[in-house]
């Protein structure tokens, strides 16, 4: 066995229960471990609630920073928004349940943690997957395949479920003592919840919760509306960013109306008045609106009368509106708001 060195571990670190139990279980046995978190675009904590007014009471925090604090290791966070971009919109291994890949995000991320680890001269890889939790990535056919095709092999280990599989190389090797390992699996999470109580944390992101908006049915929504209104399977940051932002409606193919709730929202969707057309309420207090598309004079129009039925100039004849080009241009309409009946529930994107 190979017991002459002082091997080092980088874990993934999602700001979940998981790894952070993973990672412990690993620290308790010695080992230097230190923790590594892709930034996609899609896992945004706090972004919503920092946004909007009725959230800011909120307790805020980037999960994955917290959990290293509380175990008191070093986190490496790489931006990997470009590169993640294949992994979306090209998934070998195909979609969840919506436009979530998991099976294939986990290969990528597992290969990205690897070529770090080769790059520093770390040992080998933790990660907190559990067998038969996530129905797409962590079923007992798949552990194998995501150590094979991320080229990680007997390199990653998983603290959590480890006996339920082959040994790795940390274990061969005489790093890690596997019965101090653990045999969890289902999607049963009381024995996490004991072992985190054992361990004495508290505190930690709810126990399954996941922060991925690609998870989310309305947003893989939204984020499949876009594709299809731009005939283009891509994305910025922009662009993500904004769809987690107001009411998306669609009253025509070639135009979508994007209408603040709140003030918080307000405030936000005004950033973006440089890259849409921006409407807001003159004669009454009302919403901010983006029109993404491209919009005729009748159309502008309809997103005039849309916009000012969500003010409250809704029982109004008229409500006179502000709109503003892109290049500052502005002028002014008048326009009766839309009635009830007249706003249709296919225009919810």
């Amino acid at each position: 066995m190979l017991t002459n060195i002082n091997p080092k571990a980088i874990s993934l670190i999602s700001g979940g229960l998981d790894s952070m139990l993973a990672t412990k279980v690993i620290l308790d046995q010695g080992i230097h471990v230190e923790g590594i978190n892709f930034f996609t675009g899609f896992c945004v904590e706090g972004h919503t609630q920092a946004i909007r007014k009725k959230d800011r009471q909120k307790k805020k925090r980037n999960n994955a920073l917290w959990v290293a604090e509380q175990l008191g290791i070093k986190l490496h966070i790489i931006d990997v928004i470009d590169e993640y971009k294949n992994v979306l919109l090209n998934p070998k291994h195909g979609y969840g349940q919506h436009l979530n890949p998991c099976l294939d995000c986990k290969i990528f991320m597992v290969n990205k943690a690897k070529s770090w680890m080769e790059e520093h001269a770390f040992d080998f890889i933790i990660t907190g997957e559990v067998i038969g939790q996530r129905p797409k990535s962590q079923r007992k056919e798949t552990m194998p395949l995501i150590a094979k095709e991320s080229g990680a092999f007997e390199k990653l280990l998983r603290p959590l479920c480890a006996k339920n599989l082959p040994e790795t190389l940390p274990e061969q090797a005489g790093w890690v003592v596997r019965e101090k390992l653990y045999d969890f699996h289902g999607r049963n999470r009381k024995p996490q919840i004991a072992l985190a109580e054992s361990f004495g944390f508290t505190g930690y992101s709810q126990p399954a919760g996941g922060c991925c908006f690609l998870t989310d049915k309305t947003y893989a929504k939204k984020l499949a509306d876009l594709w299809q209104a731009r005939n283009k399977r891509d994305y910025e940051l922009d662009d993500i960013m904004l769809l987690k932002a107001g009411r998306h409606l669609r009253p025509k193919p070639h135009f979508k109306v994007i209408i603040s709730r709140e003030e918080g929202e307000n405030h936000y969707l005004s950033g973006y008045r440089r890259d849409f057309i921006l409407m807001t309420t003159l004669s009454h207090p009302g919403p901010v609106a983006l029109i993404d598309g491209t919009p005729d004079k009748g159309d502008l129009e309809l997103a005039a009368r849309l916009v000012a039925r969500y003010s409250q100039g809704r029982d109004a004849e008229l409500v006179t509106l502000s709109v503003m080009q892109p290049d500052g241009t502005r002028s002014q309409l008048t326009v009766p708001p839309l009635l009830p009946m007249e706003v249709s529930d296919a225009w919810h994107v």
